[in-house]
């Protein structure tokens, strides 16, 4: 009899965690097209803002995108996983703005190929890159924090620690 009790409360508790992870994936993918429309809003209305904003903003954006796109595919790993991750993943598209072969620049020439993989290597979109990334990391944090997830960076057992399965 016990061990039904606890198959049942296994998979109980399964069931639990996927509705979990589905819930938190909405909420990033919530956070990726908000810094999609946001990003665009910036590049389109780059004349009506300020010129710090309009320089500087697009290219943070663009890291937060990444950030929380792989926090929305890598749910269950700790966050300096999604930190890391899009920090290599930013900086390698802006070092790979270094090559300029013909075939390449005919899908930058392209404007998703040119939103996704930039034109040309600038220092500056690193700094910009890190900027956003940070912030993202820091949001998902603090969001954590406010919904009783307590995680440090190196916890691999967010899941363990939420409410939703106390």
């Amino acid at each position: 009899m016990r061990s039904v009790r606890n198959s049942v409360g296994r998979r109980v508790n399964r069931a639990i965690q996927a509705k979990s992870r589905w819930k938190k994936r909405v909420v990033y993918l919530a956070a990726v097209l908000a810094a999609i429309l946001l990003g665009l809003g910036s590049r389109v209305f780059s004349s009506r803002l300020p010129e710090f904003v309009a320089s500087h903003f697009g290219d943070a954006l663009w890291a937060c995108m990444i950030y929380f796109g792989l926090r929305m595919l890598w749910i269950d790993r700790q966050l300096s996983v999604a930190l890391w991750g899009s920090l290599l993943f930013c900086f390698a598209i802006e070092f790979s703005q270094m090559y300029q072969a013909p075939w390449i620049n005919h899908i930058r020439a392209t404007t998703l190929g040119g939103l996704v993989l930039g034109k040309g290597f600038l220092t500056a979109d690193l700094i910009r890159y890190t900027v956003g990334i940070a912030i993202s990391w820091g949001l998902d944090q603090g969001c954590q924090k406010l919904m009783g997830i307590h995680t440090r960076i190196d916890d691999d057992n967010s899941l363990k620690s939420s409410k939703l399965l106390k």
